[in-house]
């Protein structure tokens, strides 16, 4: 396998996300149908330029000090002030000019949250996992500005800990169609986020009203959002802050739809689980993909490593980890077509199981999600 170079030249690629800035402003002053030019980015230039360019199959040096990262942990670290201006200042001028009608609106600011959850809530799930307090807080900040801060806990203390069992809410089940998917999670999330925080106060002997609790905080930075797009854009600017932070949160469950659909571990018996292992998660070494979600798509390694950064992050062979057959961009476009999803990834969920479980014959309640709860 190829090696992959670290140097700051190498880490410019990782920057293309800064495009979709003059393109949200651009979609703002001219309004009809430009602001669709960010998913246009984000989705289909992304798409085809993994056409064009192939895949990257080549891994970096996991011995790379920090101090070598600093034009890749750069765009991380900017991001925030980044989407902090153009969220407030797409909604001053949406909110005070009069040359946008409604429906106008409508699309800048469904573009604005397709910047807001592909880049904004990839880059704070890369920053919450880190050990810094500066990255940490920043992550936070993002999350808080699409209303989404109990993912923080939920992905660190649920999702690593449970993926690919039912206590993990968005594993996604094998034949369950993202739209049923994505209600349910909204559902199921904040409560197992507040129940994960409240067991690690207990077990500290603190109450779960204890200020020690993170949620208090997220709920906090939630609101002096809402009060800052207020005093903004108004009540109708608070209408439109909602809805683009509600097309950021379908964004990230569209990609965690996309990331584990149908990869169950196997139940060992009495609540326990195998570990997890690069099969239980989907992979992809799209290149130009990769570079917009900061290598999100080499998940496994991930899920190996959680607070190992985006750019050592390293790519599996087939033979070790399942591949998706295309980026994210193009997979999660197809998820939300069921039908189309289920004909396309089943029959590579069925090649899964029998590569790595031939031993496992009934799969109901893997399909059915009713196998025992792992152990806490």
């Amino acid at each position: 396998m190829n090696r992959a170079q670290i140097s700051p030249r190498n880490a410019l690629p990782f920057w293309m996300s800064l495009g979709v800035v003059p393109l949200v402003l651009i979609g703002a002053r001219l309004g009809g149908a430009w602001p669709l030019l960010v998913p246009a980015y984000a989705w289909w230039m992304t798409s085809l330029l993994d056409v064009a360019l192939g895949q990257n199959d080549a891994n970096p040096d996991i011995e790379t000090p920090d101090s070598a990262l600093t034009w890749y942990r750069a765009v991380t670290l900017i991001w925030f002030p980044v989407q902090l201006c153009l969220i407030f200042a797409t909604l001053a001028y949406a909110s005070w000019s009069d040359h946008l009608v409604w429906w106008e609106k409508l699309v800048l600011f469904f573009s604005l949250g397709v910047s807001s959850g592909s880049i904004g809530i990839v880059y704070a799930h890369e920053l919450l996992h880190q050990g810094s307090k500066l990255e940490r807080w920043l992550g936070d900040l993002l999350l808080a500005s699409v209303m989404y801060s109990h993912f923080r806990t939920e992905h660190l203390l649920v999702h690593h800990r449970h993926v690919g069992t039912r206590r993990d809410a968005v594993t996604a089940l094998y034949n369950e169609g993202f739209h049923r998917y994505f209600w349910r999670v909204l559902r199921e999330c904040p409560r197992s986020a507040w129940q994960a925080e409240a067991a690690m106060l207990a077990r500290r002997g603190l109450s779960p009203w204890s200020p020690a609790n993170p949620h208090f905080r997220y709920w906090a930075l939630q609101c002096a959002f809402l009060i800052a797009a207020l005093l903004v854009g108004g009540v109708a600017g608070l209408g439109w802050f909602l809805f683009q932070a509600f097309v950021a949160i379908w964004q990230l469950e569209l990609t965690n739809y996309v990331e584990h659909y149908g990869l169950t571990r196997e139940h060992l018996g009495n609540g326990k689980y195998e570990w997890v292992k690069p099969r239980h998660s989907w992979n992809s070494a799209q290149t130009a993909s990769n570079w917009l979600l900061i290598n999100l798509q080499r998940h496994s390694d991930h899920h190996y490593r959680p607070d190992r950064r985006f750019p050592l992050l390293q790519t599996y062979a087939e033979d070790e980890a399942p591949q998706l057959p295309h980026g994210y961009p193009l997979m999660t476009t197809l998820a939300m077509i069921p039908p189309l999803w289920r004909r396309r990834m089943n029959p590579l969920v069925r090649a899964w199981r029998r590569k790595y479980y031939p031993h496992i014959e009934d799969w109901s309640a893997y399909k059915a999600g009713t196998n025992p709860l792992p152990r806490l």
